[in-house]
């Protein structure tokens, strides 16, 4: 996919960071779109299903996190990458963030540079996604039936909506149940080597999967990783 032929979406309520971001983003051939606030973002999200979105978390009228889960619940745009860009970079800001199904986060300031770099990376995940071919796309796991293919799962027979990332997570445990995965391969697979993401990603990932079908279906391998077990 060409630069010119990707969209991203930038929602913050700072002008100049609209600005700024904007100008390296267009620069680099991208379709910049921008919106002042999380209301504003998720009519714009909806409109030109985006690729991307560069959200603030601090917003007036609707936040970031109520704007992503808003976004996560549109099925049109469960495949669009969303990672925060704010100044909080407190631990319980990303935890609400990963929990309303975001993919990233990035604190600012950042260099117009760096920003760009990660984008790409970004970026990149989403055409591994979009491109890769899986050879078994329905897995009967336990209860659970796993279509990779169209991103449902059902469990016990009923459908869940999983965002994105739990659904990859979920996917590659689920590939070799009892097989402990090491945290440092799930960040591999799952989000992507090249994009640096907050070392409590895993475990809050971990946590709304054992909500959603069953805390001892997971189990924690203190100092390595995870495992799905039957």
């Amino acid at each position: 996919m060409n630069n010119k032929d990707i969209k991203i979406l930038l929602v913050d309520d700072e002008p100049d960071i609209l600005e700024i971001v904007s100008y390296n983003l267009n620069a680099e051939g991208y379709q910049v779109y921008t919106a002042k606030n999380g209301i504003e973002g998720v009519a714009k999200a909806k409109k030109k299903q985006p690729h991307l979105i560069i959200m603030d978390v601090m917003m007036p009228e609707m936040d970031g996190i109520e704007a992503c889960e808003a976004i996560r619940n549109t099925p049109s745009l469960e495949n669009t990458i969303i990672t925060f860009l704010t100044a909080r970079g407190e631990d319980y800001s990303q935890v609400a963030g990963f929990d309303a199904g975001a993919d990233d986060y990035i604190t600012k300031p950042i260099k117009p540079k760096v920003l760009v770099s990660k984008v790409k990376a970004l970026l990149r995940r989403f055409n591994d996604n979009v491109t890769s071919e899986v050879s078994e796309d329905i897995v009967h796991v336990g209860d659970l039936i796993i279509n990779r293919e169209e991103y449902k799962v059902i469990n016990k027979g009923e459908e869940l909506l999983l965002p994105r990332k739990e659904f990859e997570l979920l996917a590659l445990l689920t590939s070799k149940p009892n097989k402990v995965f090491k945290r440092e391969v799930i960040l591999d697979k799952v989000w992507g080597n090249e994009v640096v993401v907050g070392g409590r990603t895993i475990d809050v990932h971990i946590r709304k999967l054992r909500e959603k079908i069953g805390d001892e279906n997971f189990k924690t391998v203190k100092g390595v990783g995870y495992k799905f077990v039957l």
